[in-house]
């Protein structure tokens, strides 16, 4: 059992989704900054300010009107929190287009790579079956 354990986790598929976790997870922070800290921003400006985090609707408890979605939350309200939600579609669907934009940059990359990387010279053509058995039977009228 622990030797296909070992074997399980020494194979390459293993240790490169591992690896691609780990990458992942340091990638998802630097996407998350470039959403929160410099595209949200630039869409609330387009937007004229708006902020879609603090947009929500008390459905029980009483919240003074003004109050943002946490401070209703820690009154202990029951809140219908549909800007939340609108502000996770629009960081989901910027961080999927980074991510198109990055795959598509390292596709690219890749073929420039391959196209340019030198051809393999050939292996130097040797004599065919027939040139072999015609050298033979010359050596051997030779003797």
């Amino acid at each position: 059992m622990l030797n296909e354990f070992k074997n399980f986790i020494a194979k390459g598929n293993v240790m490169d989704l591992a690896v691609g976790i780990i990458i992942g997870a340091a990638f998802t922070a630097i996407v998350g900054s470039l959403v929160s800290d410099l595209i949200n921003p630039v869409i609330g400006l387009i937007l004229g300010g708006v902020d879609f985090t603090n947009m929500f609707i008390v459905l029980k408890g009483n919240v003074p009107d003004g109050v943002g979605l946490q401070a209703a939350r820690d009154a202990g309200a029951a809140v219908f929190a549909y800007g939340a939600f609108i502000t996770a579609v629009i960081n989901f669907l910027i961080i999927a287009f980074v991510v198109f934009l990055l795959v598509k940059a390292v596709n690219r990359l890749k073929d420039t790579a391959i196209r340019k990387a030198p051809a393999a010279p050939a292996a130097p053509a040797g004599p065919t079956e027939l040139e072999v058995l015609i050298q033979i039977r010359d050596q051997l009228a030779k003797s």
